[in-house]
């Protein structure tokens, strides 16, 4: 009998060995291929020509400038200091342009990981970054914040990840993460000002969402800030008045906006208990995001208010995948080919300049 027990205590611990050890191969293969992901992006992005993306040429001009004296531009104090940084070290400016987009990766990091606590998931953090980099890469939205509008494009998953402490009552996380987003750009502030909408109940969420979509699409807002403050209507329209974006109300954009918040409530059966109600409560932190818009989002070049949001909205569809009672659907390996191939969809984005 002690030969039988000493026998089995000896397979059983060579079975958790066994366990142990393909687990740690799981691991080190999500993160090679997060890493491959990562590393193949980052050189489209950083070999792509000084005419791909509208302000590339500006921010490499800053970039180069910085060498020779400290200069003095209207750009935020930190991503002075991150220019100010990759400038000191005399790389090239492909070095520079992959080191923006590689504090873009990280900066999406650090909201996927605030998400994934968010929704006290049970699922691996690697597979869940990993669905959240396949819906970012595949996303038009998220070329433009790697290309063109960077500095918005470096705050916004910030943005989004101090509005989930906001809504979980986690100031300390909301300051810091808040602060971040704004010395990247200062338009992150107006995000973060909606905050306290997150403080009511969903229900009265939901009431406001209706009626800021239907005072947009019916022209109140507009008519509204025109008589209340005409300063900032005159900036609004005035913002590169020889755009050849068209401005005015959006209806397109509007009904995609509300699309995405709409989505958690739509697929509600098909996304696994709990999970499904805490989705649909970050939709909300979603919805507050693309307020703004709904309220400026007349002038030109309105889409620059729908960047923060519409990148947010690939963190919910993540969410959706990796919680899906379809199994296929949420299956690791349907996530790892899907963010290979999304790399290619990404290179392509960046080649041909496919941006919203």
């Amino acid at each position: 009998m002690q030969v039988n027990s000493g026998l089995m205590s000896t397979s059983g611990a060579i079975e958790g060995y066994g366990d142990s050890m393909a687990a740690n191969a799981r691991v080190v293969l999500s993160l090679l291929l997060l890493l491959g992901a990562c590393t193949v992006t980052a050189i489209v992005v950083s070999l792509r020509a000084i005419n791909v993306g509208t302000d590339t040429r500006v921010y490499a001009g800053v970039f180069l400038g910085m060498r020779d004296s400290l200069l003095v531009t209207r750009f935020e104090p930190g991503f002075l200091a991150l220019t100010r940084a990759a400038s000191a070290t005399g790389m090239s400016v492909a070095g520079y342009q992959a080191t923006l987009f590689a504090a873009l990766l990280a900066g999406s990091a650090v909201a996927a990981r605030r998400y994934w606590t968010y929704l006290d998931s049970n699922r691996s953090f690697l597979t869940f970054l990993t669905a959240v980099l396949l819906f970012l890469f595949v996303s038009p939205m998220f070329v433009n914040a790697a290309i063109n509008a960077v500095r918005q494009g470096l705050a916004a998953p910030l943005v989004f990840a101090a509005l989930l402490a906001f809504h979980q009552r986690k100031w300390r996380s909301f300051a810091l993460l808040g602060a971040a987003a704004s010395s990247l750009h200062y338009s992150s502030l107006v995000y973060l000002s909606v905050a306290p909408v997150l403080l009511l109940s969903l229900r009265r969420q939901r009431i406001i969402a209706g009626l800021a979509f239907l005072a947009y699409c019916s022209g109140l807002t507009m008519m509204a800030v025109r008589v209340a403050v005409p300063a900032v209507y005159s900036d609004v329209m005035n913002y590169h008045a020889d755009a050849v974006y068209r401005a005015g109300i959006r209806y397109d954009f509007a009904l995609f906006s509300l699309f995405w918040y709409l989505l958690p409530f739509i697929a509600s059966r098909t996304i696994r208990s709990p999970f499904s109600e805490r989705i649909k409560q970050s939709a909300a932190v979603y919805m507050a995001m693309v307020l703004p818009f709904f309220l400026v989002g007349w002038g030109n070049y309105s889409n620059r208010y729908l960047l923060p949001p519409w990148v947010a909205a690939s963190f919910i569809v993540a969410a959706v995948f990796c919680f899906s009672r379809v199994p296929l659907l949420r299956h690791p390996l349907l996530l790892r080919g899907g963010l290979v191939f999304a790399c290619g969809v990404f290179s392509f984005y960046v080649i041909h300049q496919v941006m919203i």
